[in-house]
């Protein structure tokens, strides 16, 4: 792919930016103001292009990055490479989208989800933990359960931002698909009182773990 279609993209990117919404996500830590609706038609437009991606990630922008996440082909990535993104992304929706829309669908997922959970690094810890609630949903076999709640109870509350939210919807997960460790999990809960004042839209679900647990469990049981 030519440098220039890369140059035309990054123009296209630069049009569509908005202040206002740029100052929204700054609040968020997101240096970008492009809509992400008008992100998705582009990469609808743009199909699968893996030599782009990378052209477009090289560039450091994060509305290309974002961009260049859409059109990847996420099993071309090594786990060196994976791991090297990540440790580069550091605003919070271009790490959001790798784990979620790349990473989840890598063969070395799971290498990197237990080299992850140890780092040093908070945010980089912090995508060991998403992936890990992840797991805990859809393929608990071989997971310490009641090893991570230990994990969660001793150190969610002192946790910086993000790995604190990572953890607390490891917890909350934890308490929504596993009924046999759904009391402990609210009792961690209640007891660390993390994201507890979180300001909650109308109709929009609470962080706070026990309220989360309880409405969800409370949907499926009502179904």
């Amino acid at each position: 792919m030519s440098s220039s279609t890369v140059d035309e993209l990054m123009a296209e990117l630069a049009d569509l930016e908005n202040p206002k919404m740029r100052a929204v996500n700054e609040r968020h830590g997101d240096d970008h103001g492009v809509n992400l609706s008008a992100l998705r038609a582009i990469a609808k437009r743009l199909k699968t292009q893996q030599p782009l991606a990378r052209e477009l990630w090289a560039t450091g922008d994060t509305a290309a990055r974002l961009l260049a996440l859409l059109v990847c082909r996420p099993r071309e990535y090594d786990a060196g490479e994976l791991d090297a993104m990540l440790r580069d992304s550091r605003a919070p929706k271009v790490q959001d989208w790798l784990v979620n829309y790349v990473v989840k669908k890598n063969a070395d997922v799971e290498d990197l989800r237990v080299a992850w959970m140890q780092d040093p690094d908070p945010v980089v810890a912090s995508a060991g933990w998403a992936l890990t609630s992840d797991r805990v949903a859809k393929k608990p076999e071989g997971l310490d359960l009641p090893g991570l709640l230990d994990t969660i109870e001793a150190q969610m509350r002192q946790a910086p931002e993000r790995l604190q939210w990572a953890m607390n919807q490891t917890l909350a997960t934890i308490g929504i698909e596993h009924g046999d460790l759904r009391a402990r999990a609210l009792d961690i809960g209640e007891r660390l009182q993390v994201l507890k004042d979180y300001p909650t839209p109308p109709n929009c679900t609470s962080p706070f773990a026990p309220d989360w647990i309880n409405e969800i469990v409370r949907r499926r049981t009502a179904v």
